[in-house]
């Protein structure tokens, strides 16, 4: 058991009554060593406390009386404080492996906890899922849960996890959903592994036996340069389309019978086959957003929404660790504040930099975004050379890949706009700097959402 870390204290609240400090090594509640954030919440939501805390070797005791349900005050440096159940699946699609060396040690980490997947929206294939969790999730109702599916064919489950075990684990599945817990499941589409007809069983099967799954996102392949499996064949426009069909069938299908469409395919694989994005009725309630699913679409009647003099919000982001205070923001969900860089800001183009499907995405509405901002639009498309392969996503955008674009941008530019996607804290994957970045710009360098609003507000002079 580590203890977690105190990395924020509210000013006023019963934390700091009470006076506990950044810091401080948290260590026990009411006597009880919590192992996780969840089991923490559940006991600080308690009226009267006694809270162990630990500062330079010496135990400190601070007793807390305190509203039951009001907030302690202080955000915590993990989510998990026994041990992350870690990944002992060695599936051939695994982006990590995709990985060069030298990154930072904490991209290497694969995890399969429920506890992650509940409080952040992580995925888990559950193959280390046990009695003792099911029980827990169950009684606690910790969902909803984000479980991998890829294939319900058992024998090519377990091939495609390398582990015999992913040909019995989607029993956890059935188990789940027959206690009602909430669970959203992804298929990542390998052409060559689990596309085609395995796809088309798959959804059949879904259909059939986990009807009560909310959402089944189809994400496609993705491959680096660093791959080394002869397996892993990248989608093309051909075998895009086929895979789309496939979805779309079932969809139709699932809509007559269970009233809902249930399957929903990722925006890169429709800007792959050249497709539009499906509209805005068909996304449902967007449950699978954060997973490349129907962010486009999102930001086109975000757009309309502007133009029309309407407000509306974004879709929400998915998992529970915004909804318990002492959770950090981890991974994917770390710090992705606003940073600008000026050097010679001026009313030029603005230049919005982004990969290849960003690219795709924006030019149909480039004119459109020039009337609303009074500003010319300019897309600079960044080539992924960091890691090549099918790489195009803007979230995957490095800062020496940046640096190249930048340094090569010949034409006028007024402000470069780089989405916040690509960016934790002040650092890109490669751990390159925001600042590193701005220095190869000409113009003001601004880190902003991937949303009309944060273009729009990045364009302002």
């Amino acid at each position: 058991m580590s203890y977690p870390t105190v990395l924020e204290v509210t000013p006023g609240s019963p934390a700091a009554l009470a006076g506990l400090q950044i810091g401080d090594s948290f260590v026990t509640v009411n006597g009880v060593c919590p192992s996780d954030v969840i089991e923490y919440q559940q006991l600080i939501d308690d009226p009267d406390l006694v809270i162990e805390t630990e500062r330079n070797g010496v135990v400190h005791q601070a007793e807390i009386e305190k509203r039951a349900g009001e907030p302690l005050g202080i955000r915590l440096d993990s989510s998990i404080f026994d041990r992350v159940q870690t990944c002992d699946n060695h599936c051939e699609f695994c982006f990590i492996y995709q990985l060069p060396p030298g990154m930072r040690k904490s991209l290497y980490l694969k995890d399969d906890d429920y506890r992650l997947s509940f409080l952040y929206g992580n995925f888990t294939t559950l193959t280390r899922f046990t009695e003792l969790d099911l029980s827990r999730v169950v009684e606690e109702r910790l969902g909803p849960l984000y479980v991998s599916i890829h294939t319900t064919d058992p024998t090519i489950r377990a091939a495609m996890l390398r582990n015999p075990r992913g040909a019995t684990s989607l029993r956890w599945l059935r188990a789940l959903l027959d206690s009602g817990v909430v669970v959203h499941g992804q298929v990542v589409l390998c052409p060559a592994v689990n596309g085609g007809e395995v796809l088309e069983r798959t959804l059949a099967e879904i259909t059939g036996r986990y009807a009560g799954i909310e959402s089944i996102g189809i994400v496609p392949l993705g491959v680096s340069k660093y791959n080394t499996e002869p397996n892993l064949v990248p989608h093309t426009p051909e075998t895009a389309r086929r895979d789309l069909e496939i979805v779309t069938a079932w969809q139709e299908i699932a809509l007559r019978r269970h009233g809902r469409r249930l399957f929903f395919a990722s925006d890169e694989l429709y800007l792959l086959a050249g497709l539009q994005v499906p509209a805005t009725d068909t996304y449902e309630n967007y449950a699978q957003h954060e997973n490349g699913i129907g962010m486009v679409r999102a930001f086109y009647d975000e757009l309309d929404r502007i133009e029309n003099g309407v407000g509306g919000e974004m879709p929400i982001v998915t998992g529970e660790w915004r909804s318990i205070p002492a959770a950090p923001a981890l991974g994917y969900r770390a710090s992705r504040s606003a940073h600008e860089r000026a050097r010679h800001a001026g009313r030029g183009d603005v230049v919005v930099l982004t990969g290849r499907y960003g690219r795709a995405a924006l030019e149909p509405v480039v004119g459109r975004l020039q009337n609303i901002a009074g500003r010319r639009f300019r897309l600079l498309e960044v080539e992924n050379q960091f890691f090549a392969g099918n790489v195009g996503v803007a979230g995957l955008l490095v800062g020496e890949d940046l640096v190249r674009a930048l340094k090569s941008d010949i034409d006028p530019a007024g402000v470069y706009l780089i989405p916040d996607v690509a960016v934790v804290g002040d650092t890109f994957l490669d751990n390159v700097t925001i600042d590193s970045v701005a220095a190869a710009a000409k113009a003001t360098v601004r880190v902003v959402e991937t949303t009309v609003a944060g273009l729009l507000e990045g364009a302002a002079a």
